[in-house]
């Protein structure tokens, strides 16, 4: 320890931060936490929590003035809901370059805990299919990796965070380690048996989430009250983030020093041992800068700010990254395409009786059905997509006026269904983030300037998502059914990956196969930047999954004397 203050440094607080400190601090390394954001206690600060709409700063919407100019890019994530707006940057105080930028939607965070105290919770494992996806097309960096070698690290991840979620059997879709799931309603079901019967080969599922259904006395957490408050956080614990489940098993060794308001500029480097040296960070409130020295880093930022101070961290003398020799740093920048919908209506008279009960945290889930075994004869694009959503009944239109409208609205409307499609997006070299050769933020870190977009492929496996998602709806019995297409803007689907891919090959990827920087083996990027494609579903399990594969690898590297 003499040369270091630290054993390992962990950039970051998120779903894979927490998982890193959590992980290293148990193997008996002195682990410094990094975040950039403002401190967030677990229970003690979730300011909003179990309040009304009355008790809520304009009822819970924020005035259109202030969102466009502080918000206009967290709003896509929810920012605009004033019971959550605090958990969000300030896209005024923190900007990237959106004049130079192709239109990208960067959701940021800003709060220890990051994505993790307001992310959605689906919480899905990938499949061989996506692992080989690479290989088998031709596009991007094949991984060097298989599902076999990652599937232990999923249940493992699983068992401690709590997942709820149904067991399939379904090759697309591997089932993991599953408390009961959150039952589907009335409605769901209908749906379910009809579709199935129907369209064999298509599945409708309870949403895999993580908030539990069951306990974890050891853990101090209690299983979801159906409160449907998860964005504000849980002082329940019952829904996995960074506060109620990586952070406390952290702090309970004695070996985390956790940091925040510390914003992390770039890594120091050095060319003749090839390793990383130091961490500098500007601390957000006084603007003086420090760097930090450890045996190992692990760079948990999320995928386009892990990029960021990766292309920030030059070599000495030189306007390069020392993590770029194969050029691809900052390229195949990824994210799911999305915002197209269908939905329908589910027949008068067959379900009147019912009406929804509690507010559970999820929906449910049609899995990948497309291109499963080879190329289907009748689509014209690769890979798939995935749908996600809700049946429900709201109150009755309002009619008329006066006593009778009151009346009206005391009775409810249709049982209806509406889903959004997950479509994966194709890894493309010249989809890139890059820094800003001129402008700064209030750091004195380059902005990221995005050159993203997506292809024909994506909007071909979005068009027919629409197409099959409403032939689904009739199959199944729904009436009045349509579909609808947004614009398709990168980073709005808020599942950014790439930017430092992993590959076997140092000249075509940045990380290699436990996540360590090609250019650097001390340094493990763990977060979605390593990701070497997309999937259609939900990238977070994988994130945990392979940093608590890094962790492992790490401390035995540094047992055996090679870090």
């Amino acid at each position: 320890m003499a040369d270091y203050d630290f054993d390992a440094i962990v950039i970051g607080s998120g779903v894979s931060g927490g998982w890193a400190a959590k992980e290293l601090t148990e193997k008996g390394m002195k682990v410094l936490m990094l975040e950039r954001g403002r401190m967030v206690e677990h229970q003690t600060d979730y300011t909003t929590e179990g309040k009304g709409p009355w008790e809520l700063p304009f009822r819970g919407t924020m005035p259109p003035a202030e969102v466009e100019r502080d918000y206009f890019m967290a709003r896509w994530g929810g920012a605009a809901n004033t019971a959550q707006t605090h958990f969000y940057s300030n896209d005024r105080l923190n900007p990237f370059d959106y004049e130079g930028s192709k239109p990208f939607r960067w959701v940021r965070p800003d709060q220890v805990g990051g994505k993790s105290l307001i992310w959605g919770r689906v919480a899905l494992r990938w499949s061989k299919l996506d692992f080989e996806a690479n290989a088998r097309d031709g596009h991007g960096s094949p991984w060097p990796v298989s599902y076999d070698e990652i599937a232990p690290w999923y249940s493992y991840v699983e068992k401690y965070a709590g997942i709820a979620g149904s067991r399939e059997n379904l090759p697309q879709l591997p089932d993991g380690e599953f408390q009961p799931p959150h039952p589907m309603n009335v409605a769901e079901l209908w749906m379910k048996e009809r579709l199935e019967k129907a369209m064999p080969g298509r599945k409708l599922i309870p949403t895999r989430t993580a908030n539990m259904t069951e306990d974890k006395p050891e853990q101090g957490r209690t299983r979801c009250q159906n409160r449907n408050q998860c964005a504000r956080g849980c002082s329940f614990g019952a829904y996995f983030s960074t506060q109620a489940v990586t952070l406390p098993a952290a702090m309970a060794t004695n070996n985390l020093t956790l940091l925040s308001d510390q914003v992390v500029t770039n890594l120091e480097y050095d060319p003749k041992t090839k390793r990383v040296t130091g961490v500098r960070v500007v601390d957000a409130n006084t603007k003086l800068a420090k760097v930090y020295r450890s045996r190992i880093v692990f760079l948990c930022a999320s995928a386009m700010a892990s990029t960021q101070i990766l292309l920030n961290s030059r070599l000495p003398g030189s306007s390069q990254s020392f993590a770029n020799s194969s050029g691809l740093l900052g390229r195949y920048i990824m994210d799911h395409a999305f915002r197209t919908y269908f939905w329908g209506q589910i027949p008068d008279g067959e379900l009147d009786p019912y009406i929804t009960y509690g507010r559970r945290p999820n929906g449910v889930y049609i899995p990948r059905f497309r291109n499963l075994n080879g190329q289907d004869a009748d689509a014209d694009f690769v890979r798939g997509y995935g749908m996600q959503g809700a049946a429900g009944r709201g109150p009755a239109a309002a009619i008329g006026f006066g006593a009778a409208m009151k009346e009206g609205l005391r009775e409810y409307g249709p049982w209806t269904a509406r889903f959004t499609t997950f479509a994966e997006c194709l890894p493309y070299a010249d989809n890139t983030l890059t820094l800003h050769p001129g402008k700064v933020d209030r750091f004195g870190v380059p902005l990221n300037v995005f050159n993203v977009t997506f292809r024909d492929n994506e909007m071909k496996l979005l068009r027919d998502s629409a197409i099959q998602g409403q032939k689904m709806l009739r199959a199944a019995g729904l009436v009045n059914v349509g579909s609808s297409s947004e614009e398709h803007v990168p980073g709005d689907a808020i599942h950014e990956m790439g930017g430092a891919v992993m590959g076997a090959d140092p000249r075509r990827s940045v990380v290699n196969r436990w996540s360590q920087a090609h250019d650097a083996l001390n340094l493990y990027v763990t977060d979605g930047a390593q990701m070497a494609s997309t999937s259609c579903v939900n990238p977070s399990m994988t994130f945990m999954a392979f940093t608590a594969r890094a962790a492992d690898h790490a401390v035995k590297q540094v047992k055996a004397g090679a870090l």
